[in-house]
């Protein structure tokens, strides 16, 4: 997986870089070429050139011609009990996390001017986005099936096309809001793959939920810090943000240990515990 060199005429430039692999269509290479990308900042961080402003190619996400995009109320739930069901979680599973190494890379080179560190953090959540892809299309392969084989939808890339304008907007409605769900949803997942007897599939939500905690980490120290530069309120700018980007409404149950580990402060926890108990 980390034999496909990044190419001679993205060298210079780990943000141009990113972009270049954002367009990238075939999924194994992204993925691969992500986690190389990575390697290589992390071995020389100039290669980050913060300052640098790149222009919207407009033609993103690179994805393939499958999985179809559909209206995610068309897609029907299956029971984990068989494993045509389990197949298809695992490939809705998947998509997430395709669209989720697309994200943060988006994340690298669409904003400009940020500290060294953004760049590296979210350097290091693509290539981990592209591992847990790796390990869910390596377990679809197990039960007779690809990346593609099924519908799916394209509700986190919506939000990174609203947010596109304002790095604020991004951090504080994808990793803090729609990933952060994640952290709510895997447990139950797992659960129900475990007495399924399907524990190969429930370790691979064991690797993906401990390495979510720190991407929605991730996010919360980069919203709080682009609310500190800007002496905004934390709590108030989520509420306006959510409303104006039309954010998807939080609901429980909640992942209360996970969100604190993910920076989550005693107020925001102590609103989603009325949301909680208002269902």
């Amino acid at each position: 997986m980390h034999d496909l060199p990044i190419p001679a005429e993205t060298q210079a430039n780990a943000r141009r870089a990113a972009l270049d692999i954002l367009r990238e269509r075939d999924p194994a290479a992204k993925a691969a070429r992500t986690v190389a990308l990575r390697e290589a900042v992390r071995a020389d961080p100039s290669r980050i050139d913060p300052h640098a402003t790149l222009a919207d190619p407009g033609d993103l996400p690179g994805r393939p011609a499958r999985p179809e995009l559909v209206e995610p109320s068309s897609l029907k739930r299956r029971s984990m009990q068989s494993e045509a069901g389990r197949a298809v979680l695992l490939h809705a599973l998947a998509h997430i996390e395709f669209n989720a190494i697309n994200l943060a890379l988006d994340a690298v080179w669409r904003f400009a001017s940020m500290p060294e560190d953004f760049y590296l953090d979210w350097l290091k959540v693509a290539a981990e986005e592209a591992h847990h892809f790796s390990l869910l299309s390596a377990r679809l392969a197990e039960f007779g099936h690809a990346y593609g084989d099924f519908p799916a939808h394209d509700g986190l890339w919506e939000m990174a096309q609203r947010t596109r304008g304002d790095v604020l907007a991004r951090m504080a409605l994808v990793p803090r809001t729609l990933e952060a769900r994640g952290l709510d949803a895997s447990p139950p997942i797992r659960k129900r793959l475990a007495q399924a007897g399907d524990h190969a599939s429930a370790a691979i939500l064991d690797v993906i939920l401990r390495d979510e905690i720190g991407h929605v980490l991730i996010g919360n120290r980069w919203f709080r810090f682009l609310c500190d530069a800007q002496a905004l309120d934390p709590h108030s700018t989520y509420e306006r943000l959510a409303a104006q980007y039309h954010a998807p409404k939080l609901r429980g149950p909640f992942n209360f240990e996970a969100r604190r580990d993910a920076g989550f402060d005693e107020a925001e926890l102590r609103a989603l515990a009325g949301l909680d108990e208002g269902e």
